[in-house]
């Protein structure tokens, strides 16, 4: 009895607490079956005047898409292969650079003065060089030649002397002694003659042809030395691969650069403007080359900027495009079409707009 007791007790309480509920809800929420006042003005919205001539589709056979606009043969982003601080950044957003230009500048400090080594050590190998080649000055040779006077010169003198000694020393005025060793300073008067006569025709004739090799040799080597440290004290200064406009700058003046970590300068040559399509691979059969297009852009309601299409891809591939409508099939395959844009539109490079391409009907 006392079990039973507590379970009729619990039922209740819980029948109250769900009415408790519902009243409250009652009491809160509009009848469903009355819409709000302010959902209604939600529903009967309607787009007038400018916006609803933008997002109507153009009247005839159109094919339309999803595309942006971008410069003629596409944007750059230009980064730099080596690491370093940025020293010095020579343009800014929206300048007009020729091809070549310096547009950003690393610290080059130690490839500078490297480049300075290898420079010094090319002017010593050239010298060095060119003494081997040229062989000894003429004032060299001259004095080669007048040590070979000299040299003979003192050759015969010895020659003499020992010859008069032979002769006395057969009458007994000069010991054997005496005669020996001006017979051998005779000797060796004779031998530095011919010494320096030797010298003397190397010195004329110049240098040996192993030698010359070598020299040159050593100069090949200095000079690859410089072109290297010019080749990487090129790596830290950025220029423009054509003539563009600078669409964006990355960097800071200060800021460290390492590869990889993206563009520091974006550059494009907007002399003219393309627009890339993305065109549904359903409709792809009815492109055709020549085509007229109509260009929108949410930016500028009301107006219709003409083109044609240039170009037709080859192959088909994701979306480019994102429209951001909630209904927007993202995982269908697209065919990118290029078109062109009129001379004095608006555009700025990477502005989305709805692209209508004109077909035949089939």
């Amino acid at each position: 009895m006392k079990k039973h007791r507590y379970g009729a007790w619990w039922v209740l309480g819980a029948v109250a607490l769900l009415s408790g509920i519902g009243v409250t809800r009652a009491a809160t929420a509009d009848s469903p079956t009355i819409p709000r006042e302010k959902d209604g003005v939600v529903a009967d919205r309607k787009l007038a005047g400018p916006e609803q001539a933008h997002l109507a589709v153009p009247e005839g056979s159109w094919l339309g898409g999803p595309g942006v606009i971008e410069p003629i043969d596409r944007e750059r982003s230009l980064s730099l292969a080596v690491p370093g601080t940025v020293a010095a950044i020579h343009v800014k957003e929206g300048d007009d650079v020729a091809a070549g230009a310096v547009l950003l500048e690393l610290d080059a400090a130690v490839e500078r003065s490297a480049l300075a080594a290898a420079e010094a050590d090319r002017a010593v190998a050239e010298a060095e060089l060119a003494r081997t080649s040229n062989g000894n000055r003429r004032e060299d040779r001259d004095a080669a030649q007048a040590e070979v006077r000299a040299a003979r010169a003192r050759a015969e003198l010895a020659a003499g002397v020992a010859e008069r000694l032979t002769a006395a020393a057969r009458g007994g005025g000069a010991t054997r002694d005496e005669v020996e060793r001006a017979a051998r300073q005779a000797d060796a008067d004779r031998a530095s003659a011919e010494l320096a006569d030797a010298r003397a025709r190397a010195s004329i004739s110049g240098s040996r042809v192993e030698d010359v090799l070598a020299g040159r040799a050593r100069l090949e080597t200095a000079r690859a030395r410089v072109a290297e440290a010019e080749a990487r004290l090129a790596q830290g200064t950025l220029r423009a691969p054509m003539a563009g406009r600078v669409l964006q700058l990355k960097a800071r003046a200060g800021e460290y650069h390492q590869p990889g970590s993206g563009a520091l300068v974006v550059l494009g040559d907007v002399s003219e403007l393309r627009a890339r399509v993305d065109i549904d691979e359903r409709d792809v059969g009815r492109l055709a080359v020549g085509a007229k297009v109509l260009l929108r852009a949410p930016a500028f309601p009301g107006r219709e900027l003409s083109g044609t299409v240039l170009e037709v891809g080859r192959r088909m591939g994701r979306k480019n495009v994102r429209t951001d409508d909630p209904v927007e099939r993202n995982d269908t395959k697209i065919l990118e079409v290029v078109t062109s844009v009129e001379a004095g539109a608006p555009f700025v490079v990477g502005q989305r707009v709805t692209a209508y391409v004109a077909v035949t009907p089939p």
